[in-house]
């Protein structure tokens, strides 16, 4: 077991991987510093990132690794890795390249709002909600 001070103030990378073996993944534009996407990282992930500057990921749907970029060409140069203070988390800041971060077709994965103030059943508003690129031609069904 590590102590806690190795955790939150030592120069290990010692991630906590979640009980399926993943960690949250945060990217960013390196360069607005806008929010493009959350997903997760296994060990595997996480080393090839690391290795090659290139942001990998791990599919929890698809049950596999994968480099962002693969299908659609829309990769992500990672700039700056960070970890969290009890390294749960990972920030990615990242060159992204090509029109979009999203699967849907945005430049972002958060492309809705949920208003604040409301009761009962929340609705959710569009906010930059125009498609980057085609997603149909950008990605191949499996």
């Amino acid at each position: 077991m590590v102590a806690t001070s190795e955790i939150e103030e030592g120069l290990t990378l010692l991630p906590k991987f979640d009980a399926d073996g993943l960690v949250t993944a945060v990217a960013t534009d390196a360069a607005t510093g806008e929010l493009l996407m959350v997903a997760h990282m296994n060990e595997e992930a996480l080393a090839k990132t690391i290795a090659s500057g290139e942001a990998h990921y791990f599919s929890r749907s698809r049950r596999k690794l994968w480099r962002k970029g693969e299908e659609s060409g829309h990769t992500q140069r990672v700039i700056e890795m960070r970890v969290d203070c009890d390294q749960d988390a990972v920030w990615l800041r990242v060159e992204q390249k090509g029109p979009g971060a999203c699967h849907t077709g945005r430049k972002s994965c958060f492309y809705r709002a949920v208003p604040l103030g409301q009761t009962g059943e929340a609705a959710l508003e569009f906010r930059e909600a125009d498609k980057a690129f085609d997603p149909a031609s950008a990605y191949r069904k499996d």
